[in-house]
């Protein structure tokens, strides 16, 4: 017998202490409590002594530190799971005739939250966070909450939150039915507490009838969730695992979960995602940082409020941060305000935030035309025109104005950044924030590294990302960085399929079934032709004679399309429509553009130009990575899918090549040489895949 408050011998992760007639399971697995098989051990353990004990009334399972259970261990996902699984610890709470409390504080997600949902009661503090994300690496919920969620919140509502993968906080988890109350003070009291309550019952969820509501709204919930899938597996199981809790008794609907999810774990895509997951890890691991200590960054600065500017400042406001945002003349500046207005507008007509909450957030922002206004400011951000001539001179001009101490940042997305840290006195202080548009949306945020740059500086620029919610990815200085370099190297060899025999639109639909969020000539029209075209204007004078260039883009851009903006570009745009349509004339240019080469145009399959715009990405990756451009290939393709709309059940491109056959690497790689001319530089792509195949062969 365990004597009142003290510890018990239970195996695993998780401690047995007792409160008078209360156990009170502590799951201690830090930094997170996540799910491994000693959590699940332990748990199993503790659960069959409590409900064995006659002393015992009740149970609580709560998690040791800062959360419950933020999901599964996914380093188990790669190989077989060992037995027990978290099913067999949730059958034993619904088997114990005792009422358990599941006591939640911080995060309970996926198996975390099944566990939960497996309970009698869940109680929550505020800062609470629940949710079913599985589907977001490639997988469905496996304990019991596909089958469980509805029965308690109803079938849309559940199809919504699990195939979003979106985390609910306790105020809505309590207003779904989610969590039954929410707690102040000690947690661990309060649900002690609740042990004792004459109320208190056993309420096993797969007991309860799926609450009555329109099949039109359930249809609704599965169209919407199919239509966010874009071709992942996992969502479109999802749906049909929710609508089996409607069809299928309860215990069969959870034999069919697991059948699913056990066979997703072993998925292409679940793999891919599981990588991802973890090379977003690793990506904060930079080499040279062990012991820098970020710079404290409350009040940020922004130059130019242009669509860039307006969403970076709307970055900051979200995390909390005061900001000024300055402008050369009063009517850009009131324009850049009106944008910040209109996106906070937006968020309050779509209930991602209260009107309230936009009042709170606006009340942070101010405008300026001086610089001065700066002076006070830890980090400064400029996002004017991409040019170098322009980033200069304003570099010039703010670096004596700016504290000791504070960071001056670029928004370039191509220029060297070691050339603008030149012009100031102050080299250390400055680094690279490429954020990508729309900047309040978009999650990828490129750090680019200078040479003189700070460690402190840079590790500052790594805590900024973190408080404002991107994915950041550190760069060493190159052309274009990380993104850009590859995206260029894939759009020329699309640009010179063009040439060949493809057209715009048979480029766009290839990049499309593949899973690309969109084609490359769509992008460029939404992004603007001009942009590129500046950019190899610049080029052009150290442009190696040798190399094969397509010139299309060149002669679009002379006849003033520019894209979406102009109404024309690769498409036409009738009427400022934003959907573009193939353009006759565009076809005629293209033809007499290869005629005029002497080139003979061919038809192209969408697999022969999925083939060549990928091992354009892959051996343009590879070069950088042996530059040292990026510190990873990993970092590379947590770029790529979320920067320019790599499909992430793909894992990114270096990842799917690792995946594919060497020889059809290598083959592909020998067809693009031939199709880039005798400038070809090709990649040691040998060296990347030692780097992926440790973990992922």
């Amino acid at each position: 017998m365990v004597p009142s408050g003290t510890k018990g011998q239970t195996p695993g992760a998780v401690r047995l202490e007792k409160d008078g007639s209360v156990a009170v399971l502590v799951i201690d697995n830090p930094p997170v409590n996540a799910g491994s098989w000693d959590v699940r051990n332990g748990l199993l353990a503790a659960l069959r002594a409590s409900c064995a004990d006659p002393e015992i009334a009740a149970i609580v399972i709560i998690g040791a530190g800062k959360t419950f259970v933020a999901g599964a261990d996914i380093r188990e996902f790669d190989k077989p799971l060992r037995d027990p699984q978290m099913p067999a610890a949730i059958e034993a709470i619904e088997a114990c005739a005792k009422p358990v409390v599941a006591a939640i504080r911080g995060a309970a997600l996926g198996g975390g939250f099944e566990l939960a949902l497996g309970c009698d009661v869940r109680i929550a503090t505020l800062d609470a966070v629940v949710g079913l994300p599985e589907v977001t690496l490639g997988i469905i919920p496996g304990a019991g909450g596909t089958q469980r969620l509805p029965r308690l919140i109803g079938s849309a509502p559940a199809i919504e939150m699990i195939t979003s993968g979106r985390r609910v906080g306790a105020s809505e988890a309590l207003r779904l039915g989610l969590i039954d109350s929410i707690v102040e003070g000690d947690l661990r009291a309060a649900a002690v507490r609740h042990t004792r309550t004459p109320e208190l019952r056993k309420r096993r969820i797969g007991e309860l009838p799926i609450p009555a509501e329109d099949p039109q709204a359930v249809a609704k919930a599965a169209v919407a969730a199919h239509a966010r899938a874009r071709g992942r597996a996992a969502v479109k199981e999802a749906v049909e695992a929710v609508r089996n809790a409607a069809r299928l008794p309860f215990k069969q609907g959870l034999v069919e979960e697991r059948a699913v999810f056990q066979r997703l774990r072993e998925s292409e895509e679940a793999a891919a995602l599981r990588y991802l997951f973890f090379a977003q890890r690793d990506a904060t691991r930079v080499s040279g940082l062990e012991n820098a200590k970020p710079r404290p960054v409350r009040r940020v600065g922004v130059v130019g409020a242009g669509l860039m500017g307006s969403g970076i400042a709307a970055c900051f406001l979200d995390a909390g941060h005061a900001v000024t945002l300055v402008e050369r003349d009063q009517g850009s500046l009131d324009a850049g305000m009106e944008r910040i207005l209109a996106i906070y507008r937006r968020a309050v007509e779509t209930g991602r935030i209260s009107g309230e909450e936009m009042t709170r957030r606006l009340s942070l922002v101010a405008s300026s035309l001086d610089l001065a206004a700066l002076s006070d400011a830890d980090l400064v951000i400029e996002a004017v025109f991409e040019d170098m001539a322009v980033k200069q001179a304003l570099f010039r001009e703010l670096a004596p104005l700016l504290k000791p101490g504070a960071v001056l940042a670029s928004n370039t997305s191509y220029l060297d950044i070691d050339v603008l840290a030149g012009v100031t006195n102050r080299p250390a202080d400055v680094v690279g924030l490429h954020f990508f548009s729309p900047a309040q949306v978009m999650r990828l945020l490129e750090i680019v590294r200078g040479a003189a740059t700070a460690p402190d500086v840079l590790a500052t620029a790594l805590a900024v990302g973190k408080a404002i919610g991107k994915i950041s990815v550190v760069a060493r200085v190159g052309e274009g960085f990380i993104g850009n370099r590859i995206y260029s190297a894939y759009r020329f060899q699309c640009e010179f399929m063009l040439e060949e025999g493809a057209y715009p639109e048979e480029v766009d639909a290839a990049m499309l079934a593949f899973g690309l969020a969109m084609g490359p000539f769509a992008v460029s029209d939404m992004s603007g032709l001009d942009i590129p075209w500046r950019t190899r204007q610049r080029q052009a004078a150290t442009r190696d004679p040798k190399a094969r260039h397509p010139e299309i883009l060149d002669r679009l851009c002379e006849l003033g399309r520019f894209g979406q903006k102009a109404g024309a570009g690769w498409y036409r745009y009738p009427q400022g429509s934003r959907r573009g349509e193939p353009d006759p004339d565009v076809r005629a240019l293209i033809d007499a553009h290869s005629a005029a080469k002497g080139i003979k145009r061919r038809r192209f399959s969408a697999e022969e130009i999925q083939w060549r715009a990928l091992t354009a990405m892959l051996n343009e990756a590879a070069l950088l990575l042996g530059e040292h451009i990026a510190e990873r290939a990993s970092d590379v393709d947590l770029v790529m899918v979320n920067g320019y709309g790599f499909p992430s059940q793909k894992g990114g491109p270096l990842f799917w090549a690792s995946r594919r056959p060497p020889e059809a690497i290598a083959a592909a790689l020998d067809n693009l040489a031939v199709a880039s001319g005798p400038a070809f530089r090709r990649g040691d792509y040998a060296a990347v895949l030692r780097q992926l195949t440790p973990r992922f062969s």
